[in-house]
């Protein structure tokens, strides 16, 4: 008896034994299983990579009340997960602490005082909630805010009353501030800043009015060794004379240097030869070559040259070099050519601004203002936003877009095919309104477009899949579909595309059909991405445009339905659509009046237009993307909410994100959106399920009872049998 109640309290002891160590084992060595479709509770791979390539200390300060009523109790418990989450996966310059904070007015401890007094100290205060206590329902205050310390620089989120979209807040805020500390730190080797100037050009500078032409590497090594000081000595520069090289064509054509010949000039001693110039940011494979010299053609004065001056150098070095190392944050947006402003107007109609998106991307991004008439478009510009311009570009004005776009630069472009126009009302008639006209729009990026290999057709795509406005009383209730305004629905978007996966449904408006030059893509090596069509319910509205609901129906024949597409997204190295053609004359109002006083006697009866040459034109793109729908009014406010959770909003700032190279971006963000809508179901599949409820269950149940039934019974039979046999 002795022995059994030993060998019982051993084998307690080494039970509890083994659960004693395998929550030790537990404690060190944990694993967690994200079964959610979006992997909602994962960490993404950006926010692994910012938090593990940290190079100076970056610490998070959490100021929270404790024991908060729910749901804020279950917004604490996510971000001590997620924190510690990101904890597992960063450097040894990661760091974070909870504060607990009691609002003013309330019982707390000294040190709860201490921390109310230090989250005022960073700029965050409580904010008011709504709680249920006792059966009934009470307002306290509460803080919820968190702050981010790198260096001297602070970034606060001030509330926090929902997990959605936290980690995005987190990364973004932590990128944004370590970004550009932590790629210079991090450079595996030098960008090199090289020079590249033939000898022989400094003896015809003269004739060319570039004077300044021998103080060129003086000048950029000044430059850089200026920029190598808040760069952390990351830039290398270096000076080559082509001429001394025999490789020189080969430099012209790997780097789209500009080559210029000349003849002999005349009444002066230089002879015929030919020159290189060219400044270019490299590093590893990838480099950009700034336009040192601009070449213009100005009526009446001919060709004229002019070299940059120091601070354009110094802009386009910096944000070159940003471009290079994938830390640029500048997004252009053209703001003439009649596209809409980016804050409204005060009297303006506030459905047709497009505040809430310069809102939406002004939280990622800097929006630099790009216009035209007074210049081309800025070197390092992420990408150029055209948003539904409606003035006709100059010859001149398309080389810029054109030429950008051969750099590398990225479009987003929102054209739209027509323009309204509201006619005033007859002089005999005042309370008659007459309907707007819809003119089409002809800017000449169609020109542009039709190159490379797309066009946007000159109609309406008007779809039985789309908005169903409610009608006020007055009017007899009910709804009025708006055809114009289709619903895109998942199956018609493209989610085998990594950023467009988890977009389950848009909302467009005024949008027009998009027709591909397959031979074209095909022979200009270009990737063609649909990102959405209309259903295949939809159908076109051409010519004689009427927006009017009450004059719209179905077409009645059925082979004018039909599916298509919407929105492309074009990746490749593009023809420029100036290839074999002189560079556009350059307006003579943008240019200042040459100073003829100032010419050399020798330059004298000097023909400039007898220097020629190549690099003026860039003939094909680097890598490039081009983003095209044709409407604008996506990023209207009445289409764009400003706090960027609707679908519509993610859609745009994930193409934002792809253009300007941030794709693991446009994926974290876009997993924790939470417009999931049913599929699609037709009138046969509803009245099945339904019967099958009504129906189909119970009988289910009958003949599971009845299998249940028949087993005990033809056991009881058998147990019968066995008795028998035994007697």
């Amino acid at each position: 008896m002795r022995m059994k109640t030993t060998s019982r309290y051993a084998k307690f002891a080494l039970y509890l034994l083994v659960i004693v160590l395998i929550n030790v084992v537990g404690m060190t060595l944990f694993t967690r299983f994200d079964l959610t479709g979006n992997k909602v509770y994962s960490l993404s791979g950006v926010s692994k990579t910012v938090v593990s390539t940290l190079s100076e200390p970056l610490t998070i300060n959490v100021f929270f009340t404790r024991n908060l009523p729910a749901p804020y109790n279950s917004v604490e418990r996510y971000l001590r997960d997620l924190l510690g989450e990101y904890s597992l996966h960063a450097n040894k310059y990661f760091n974070f602490r909870f504060y607990d904070v009691s609002p003013e007015g309330e019982t707390g401890t000294e040190e709860g005082e201490k921390n109310r007094k230090l989250a005022g100290d960073y700029g965050i205060y409580p904010v008011q909630i709504q709680a249920f206590e006792q059966d009934e329902v009470k307002f306290k205050k509460a803080y919820m805010g968190l702050v981010i310390i790198h260096g001297d620089m602070v970034e606060r989120i001030n509330t926090i009353t929902t997990t959605d979209g936290l980690e995005y807040k987190l990364t973004m805020a932590m990128q944004k501030l370590n970004n550009k500390i932590s790629a210079l730190l991090n450079l595996e080797e030098p960008v090199q800043v090289r020079l590249y100037l033939s000898s022989s050009l400094k003896q015809v500078a003269p004739y060319m009015q570039i004077d300044e032409l021998p103080t060129l590497p003086e000048r950029v090594k000044a430059i850089v060794d200026g920029l190598n000081k808040t760069m952390y000595g990351k830039l290398a520069y270096s000076f080559v004379d082509p001429a001394a090289s025999p490789e020189s064509d080969t430099l012209v054509q790997k780097y789209n240097l500009m080559k210029l010949q000349w003849p002999d000039l005349q009444n002066s001693e230089v002879r015929a030869g030919s020159g290189i110039i060219g400044l270019v940011v490299e590093y590893k494979d990838s480099s950009t070559m700034l336009p040192v010299l601009n070449v213009f053609r100005v009526p009446l004065f001919g060709t004229q040259y002019k070299l940059a001056a120091d601070e354009e150098l110094e802009g386009m070095i910096s944000e070159s070099l940003e471009s290079l190392i994938g830390i640029n944050e500048d997004i252009g947006y053209l703001a003439d050519h009649g596209t809409p402003q980016r804050f409204a107007m005060p009297g303006a109609q506030q459905q047709d601004a497009v505040s809430n998106f310069s809102q939406l991307v002004s939280q990622s991004y800097r929006i630099k203002d790009v216009e035209l008439n007074d210049g081309g478009v800025p070197e390092g510009l992420g990408c150029l936003i055209i948003a539904g311009a409606t003035e006709e570009f100059s010859d001149y004005q398309l080389f810029q877009i054109d030429q950008a776009l051969m750099r590398g630069t990225n479009l987003a472009i929102f054209a739209d095919a027509f323009q309204e126009f509201q006619m005033p009302n007859q002089q005999q008639n005042p309370f008659q309104q007459q309907p707007p006209q819809y003119l089409p729009v002809n800017t000449g990026l169609e020109k542009l477009l039709e190159n490379y290999g797309v066009r946007i057709k000159k109609s309406y795509v008007l779809d039985e899949s789309s908005y169903k406005q409610r009608l006020p009383r007055q009017y007899g209730g009910g709804e009025q579909t708006i055809y114009y305004a289709p619903i895109i629905e998942s199956g018609f978007i493209n989610n085998d595309i990594d950023y467009m996966e988890n977009i389950k449904g848009l909302i467009t408006l005024m949008v027009s059909p998009l027709e591909i030059d397959e031979k074209r893509i095909k022979e200009n090596k270009l990737r063609a991405d649909r990102l959405f069509s209309s259903s295949d319910r939809s159908w076109e509205m051409r010519d004689q445009i009427n927006l009017n609901p009450m004059f719209m129906k179905p077409p009645t024949a059925e082979e004018e339905m039909q599916s298509m597409p919407l929105a492309y997204v074009f990746e490749g190295s593009f023809p420029s659509y100036f290839t074999g053609k002189p560079v556009p004359v350059k307006p003579a109002e943008a240019e200042e009046t040459p100073e003829q006083d100032t010419q050399p006697e020798a330059a004298a009866g000097t023909d400039l237009s007898s220097i020629t040459g190549t690099g003026e034109i860039l003939t094909s793109s680097q890598p490039a993307k081009i983003f095209l729908i044709g409407s604008s009014q996506i990023l209207k406010n009445n289409l764009l909410d400003a706090e960027g959770q609707s679908a519509n909003a993610m859609f745009i700032m994930n193409i934002l994100d792809v253009l300007n190279n941030r794709q693991d971006i446009a994926q974290m963000r876009s997993k924790v959106l939470t417009f999931n809508p049913l599929d699609k179901t037709d009138a046969s599949v509803k009245a099945f399920i339904k019967a099958f409820n009504i129906v189909g269950l119970p009988i289910l149940v009958i003949i599971s009872g009845l299998i249940v039934w028949m087993r005990r019974h033809l056991r009881k039979k058998h147990l019968e049998l066995m008795f028998q046999q035994q007697r």
